[in-house]
């Protein structure tokens, strides 16, 4: 089974802001905007290779949000065979869904209340 880490996840109440300080003071550069041009929900940056989504909470997403570090998102090229594994071990999933561009993607925490977000390898 193979991994990519996809991203990390800040959330916050002002991602303009919040993606100008990681661009002013760690040397991030801006990727994109995430959400509708006109009015972006956030913006992804480039940390030095590490992918950072820096977004206000997002719309849709029934799992309790909070700010900060949200969570590391990893993509999997087989998220049904990891979902069985996960819960035949007894782990337990905190939200499944699909994302705009229909990928499938799952919610679990992790050792000490880390949240990961798995998500389907594009094809």
């Amino acid at each position: 089974m193979a991994f990519k880490v996809n991203h990390l996840h800040f959330k916050t109440p002002d991602p303009e802001a919040t993606a100008q300080w990681y661009q002013d003071y760690l040397g991030a550069t801006m990727v994109s905007t995430v959400g509708p041009a006109e009015s972006p929900i956030g913006f992804r940056l480039d940390l030095h290779g590490v992918p950072l989504n820096v977004t206000k909470f997002v719309e849709g997403q029934e799992l309790a949000q909070f700010y900060g570090l949200e969570h590391v998102a990893l993509d999997t090229d087989d998220l049904p065979g990891l979902i069985a594994n996960l819960k035949a071990a007894g782990n337990s999933l905190l939200e499944q869904r699909q994302t705009a561009d229909g990928r499938q993607i799952c919610f679990l925490e992790g050792p000490e209340g880390v949240r990961f977000e798995l998500i389907e390898m594009a094809q």
